[in-house]
């Protein structure tokens, strides 16, 4: 920072001689009075004494300062080249990091799309699989439920036919039968009976 103020210093220097070799003569060429100038061989010596003077302060004071001040901007300028081609080199680095993430990123998408459609055709076989497994189960199952109900239906039908064949034949044996015939029934059931102990 030193250095800035040094260089900025000596060129402020260098623009107020710049500044004052311009304005003294025009105020020396003004307070003359407009009227025409002859000049002797010694006025042009005193202003080249005069002129090489100020070129001599110019670059005495100037020179180094001006030299260092560009010096100083041209390094300013190529470290600022520099940082911003680093800074552009490194933003095209990221940028193509970035680009080839997507790009993974893309490819994990579809990878994750495909496994999630090859698992859901996956389930929708296991369930088309299971649905018809527990179809049969159920057709079978019915089927034996169906036969069962069959059976107890038989079995009903049949008890039911056996009983009223049974009150029938006991009402027709009833109705042929007389007192006697029933006496003698009775006597050989009795008599079975006691021959079975």
């Amino acid at each position: 920072m030193n250095k800035f103020r040094t260089a900025d210093s000596g060129l402020q220097i260098v623009t107020a001689l710049l500044t004052w070799s311009l304005v003294f003569p025009v105020a020396a060429f003004a307070s003359g009075g407009g009227t025409e100038i002859h000049m002797s061989l010694m006025d042009w010596a005193w202003k080249i004494i005069n002129f090489a003077i100020l070129v001599g302060l110019l670059y005495w004071f100037g020179f180094k300062v001006i030299r260092s001040h560009l010096q100083q901007r041209r390094e300013l300028i190529q470290k600022s080249i520099q940082e911003s081609q680093e800074a552009r080199d490194m933003a095209a680095r990221a940028l193509a990091e970035v680009e080839e993430r997507l790009k993974l990123k893309d490819k994990e998408v579809a990878d994750i799309i495909a496994a999630a459609i090859e698992a859901g055709e996956r389930e929708k076989a296991r369930l088309i699989e299971d649905g018809a497994k527990m179809q049969l189960r159920i057709i079978e199952q019915a089927r034996t439920n169906i036969e069962l109900e069959v059976k107890k239906a038989k079995e009903a039908i049949q008890a039911e036919a056996f009983e009223t064949s049974l009150r029938i034949a006991e009402e027709k044996i009833k109705s042929r039968m007389t007192l006697k015939e029933q006496e003698r029934l009775l006597k050989e059931s009795i008599k079975m009976i006691e021959g079975k102990n």
